[in-house]
């Protein structure tokens, strides 16, 4: 049996004791399994099935897969990426039961969408090669692969920004070594170990796709400092983001946001309020993307908290909505006097039914969203909160709205909306924001290719510019130059 060197510490003592057991003829006792929490017998506290104790021996065992990996071309990669497609498709229900129960925010069906979309991401097809012919011969450019990619994924979208991950990536002709967020990380561990399995029984390769078993910041930061990691993409918190910044390798980082939407008087006003509420519920508002807070400009003001209503969004008054924000944020000091927001984990991605009763109110039970009137300085507007309620703020003229939505953003340049049909208003807010993703007459989503054109990705790189990943972020753009010979004419 050939045993990859890059896991031959996890697996010597089995090697051992099979060959003692070869040489004596008699049985020699199993060594204790570890239980790691994902159903495999502790099978992956030895290396298997690309689940790995250290980021070190996961990354080395990544880049040996991508020296096989390399071998079978182009078609290798694109049989990759139909496996994880397809296994998206199959598991969908089942992966998205395992991530609920898990994580414990968001809405089940929407976990379950989010895989079911991973089918339509682009694949090797996207990779396009450009060829210059001229006087002095012809110039080729091609997207290469970086080799071995660091990836950190966040609670909010476990298994689906690993799946969006692995398609990106590979059909660059990357491997990858994910550090998941601790609180997804068993339910990432289930897909990485059956993706591995596919890959061997389909291209006879382990590891393309590796990960840390008990993820950590310490594991961060040794993903981080192995050489054998190339490039490393990061989709979390701010706080993640800065670390991989100064990590000395490059990074490709998907930053927070604050998304903000505006609602002018020439707006569909029904369709406006159905959209925000889509956009805004889905998945409890843990999408990057998602409305939070709404600019309305005063001459439809009233017109559009009753279109709200109407379409199912739950009112909080004033006094509700103190409630609940008393709960919501708390305030930590950060050493100079000072003190700051911080959102309260256990409310992040709660049901609108919850925040209500934490509210002192009851909700209908089948309310997707809350929503409540206040000002630009409110804590539920500047804030990244990832809770379906959202503040709605009045404004005296589109000028304002834009004026206000700009300021909420914090300048991010990550994602806004607007409703109206003044070509002239889309254009302000467009220039004014400066945003990655920018949805008009349309939900947040819409943006992903769910309600409108484009493709999805989980993965959306705001603060390093790349904007919404695709194969070619993840590759190196290279020029192959021979002169004065091959041109055709």
């Amino acid at each position: 049996m050939q045993i990859d060197e890059a896991v031959l510490k996890g697996v010597v003592a089995d090697v051992l004791r099979k060959l003692q057991e070869q040489a004596s003829g008699s049985p020699v006792a199993d060594s204790k399994k570890e239980d790691c929490g994902c159903s495999c017998d502790g099978a992956c506290s030895r290396g298997e099935l690309g689940v790995f104790q250290n980021a070190t021996d996961a990354a080395a065992a990544a880049k040996e897969a991508q020296k096989k990996l390399r071998k079978l071309g182009i078609e290798g990669r694109d049989k990759v990426v139909k496996i994880v497609k397809a296994t998206c498709a199959e598991k969908a229900v089942e992966w998205g039961e395992l991530e609920f129960a898990e994580t414990k925010i968001g809405r089940l069906e929407h976990k379950i969408a989010k895989l079911q979309g991973i089918p339509n991401l682009p694949g090797v097809e996207w990779l396009a090669p450009r060829g210059m012919s001229g006087d002095h011969g012809i110039t080729m450019e091609e997207n290469t692969p970086f080799g071995v990619i660091g990836a950190i994924t966040p609670v909010t979208h476990s298994i689906p920004t690993l799946s969006c991950n692995i398609v990106s990536m590979v059909a660059a002709g990357n491997t990858v070594v994910f550090n998941a967020h601790p609180g997804g990380a068993k339910c990432a561990v289930a897909a990485v170990r059956e993706y591995n399995k596919r890959f061997k029984a389909e291209l006879g390769i382990e590891n393309i796709a590796t990960i840390i078993e008990k993820p950590s910041l310490d594991s961060f930061n040794e993903l981080c400092a192995t050489p054998d990691v190339n490039l490393l993409c990061v989709t979390g918190g701010p706080g993640v983001v800065n670390a991989a910044m100064k990590s000395g390798k490059r990074a490709i980082c998907a930053g927070p946001g604050n998304p903000p939407v505006v609602v002018d008087d020439s707006a569909d006003l029904d369709k406006a309020a159905g959209d925000i509420i889509m956009g805004a519920a889905f998945d409890n508002n843990l999408l990057c993307i998602g409305e939070k807070q709404i600019f309305v400009v005063d001459k439809v003001y009233d017109q559009f908290i009753a279109a709200l209503k109407k379409a199912g969004a739950f009112q909080l008054n004033a006094a509700q909505l103190d409630r609940l924000t008393k709960v919501a944020f708390t305030f930590k000091g950060d050493g100079g006097g000072c003190s700051h927001p911080v959102v309260n984990r256990d409310l992040v991605g709660a049901d609108a039914t919850k925040l209500a009763e934490i509210a002192g109110t009851s909700a209908p039970a089948d309310t997707q969203m809350l929503f409540a009137e206040t000002d630009e300085g409110h804590l539920f507007v500047i804030e990244e909160q990832m809770m379906p309620m959202v503040p709605v703020i009045r404004a005296r003229d589109i000028d304002h709205a834009i004026e206000m939505a700009v300021k909420s953003e914090h300048g991010y340049k990550h994602s806004g909306m607007i409703h109206t049909l003044n070509v002239v208003n889309m254009g302000k807010m467009a220039r004014a924001l400066d945003t990655t993703l920018f949805v008009k007459n349309g939900a947040c989503v819409a943006g992903l290719g769910m309600g409108g054109e484009g493709y999805s990705s989980f993965s959306i790189a705001t603060t390093t510019g790349e904007g919404i990943t695709t194969p070619d972020t993840f590759t190196r753009r290279r020029r192959c130059v021979l002169v004065d010979n091959l041109q055709m004419y």
